[in-house]
């Protein structure tokens, strides 16, 4: 195929209302070839088991695995002093966070490990002479994305086994925070978040990448109802709900409750 069409989703983090609403986006879009999901789809939000039946239903996506189902499969909170992204395992919010991963497991049971079993760490695709990675952070790691100089070596090393290739896309997720940084051939994409975003604009997002002659980045901010995912947290008050309200409210990490 010389030409295809993406739709990205990444780090819903089970914003059941977010999520839906980034649905019907793509659905309004149209000429979408592949949905891709890089990671984060059940913990640290309201709707684990509602977020795991909707991506049930999605026949043909493609799921990449992020550091949060790591996280669920490697059964953290039954770890000695479990820390994460290298905070503090004695600090209350490292504390508040592993609890929370535990509630999401409970939540997801053996259906949702089930599916966390059939995610790669990253998927490759390569559209004409284009070569597109999509991963939560970076394959060798799921808890950093790459820097510009890591990505120009994944380009190199690339290109080396790839001799015919002209243009390079790396497209992560993980940070919350857009971003958008070219290189010569190379460019590094990330949209933000679908149902977290640390930006301080409290809108979804959905990114929509189109390879043909060039390589088309757009990104679809949209409303939703965040009232409805602030009282799902306060009814069901899953560990750290009180921290998750305020960053969904104010589209940036709060972790001063």
């Amino acid at each position: 195929m010389s030409a295809k069409t993406f739709a990205i989703l990444t780090d819903i983090h089970s914003n059941l209302e977010s999520f839906e609403t980034a649905l019907s986006v793509i659905e309004d879009h149209g000429r979408v070839d592949q949905i891709v999901f890089i990671g984060d789809y059940f913990s640290l939000g309201p709707a684990p088991n509602e977020t795991l039946d909707t991506l049930l239903k999605l026949d043909g996506s493609i799921l990449v695995r992020g550091n949060h189902e790591r996280y669920i499969w490697d059964r953290l909170w039954e770890q000695d002093n479990p820390t994460l992204e290298g905070m503090d395992p004695d600090d209350q919010v490292t504390k508040e966070i592993v609890a929370n991963e535990k509630w999401t497991a409970d939540q997801i049971g053996e259906r949702g490990l089930d599916l966390i079993k059939t995610m790669d760490v990253s998927y490759r695709e390569i559209v004409g002479t284009t070569l597109i990675e999509f991963t939560h952070a970076w394959f060798e790691r799921d808890e950093e994305p790459p820097t510009m100089e890591e990505a120009k070596e994944w380009r190199d090393k690339a290109l080396r086994e790839n001799p015919e290739l002209d243009r390079f896309v790396f497209i992560h997720g993980h940070a919350h925070i857009p971003r958008e940084e070219n290189d010569g051939n190379l460019t590094i994409l990330c949209q933000g978040a679908t149902g977290l975003p640390f930006d301080k604009d409290d809108r979804g997002s959905v990114a929509f990448l189109t390879v043909n002659d060039g390589v088309h980045w757009d990104v679809r901010r949209f409303n939703y109802n965040i009232e409805v995912t602030i009282s799902l947290l306060e009814e069901r008050q899953p560990p750290f709900y009180a921290n998750l309200q305020n960053t969904i409210r104010f589209a940036e990490i709060r972790n001063d409750i």
